[in-house]
């Protein structure tokens, strides 16, 4: 069940990444800022929670 957690875990960095790219061309920094910090904490949490089921498989 915490397999589907981190794959919408992992969307959602992805959509933080591409809101990086836009607020990149807007140069909207504090946007920016947020995107980057959200991209890099959901990222963290999606891995190290698809990392975490894949040894308990084993």
């Amino acid at each position: 069940m915490h397999i589907v957690l981190a794959i919408l875990l992992l969307l959602v960095a992805l959509l933080a990444v591409v809101s990086v790219i836009r607020q990149l061309k807007y140069k909207n920094f504090f946007a920016l800022a947020f995107s980057a910090i959200t991209a890099i904490a959901f990222g963290f949490f999606s891995i190290a929670t698809i990392i975490t089921e894949i040894a308990k498989m084993s």
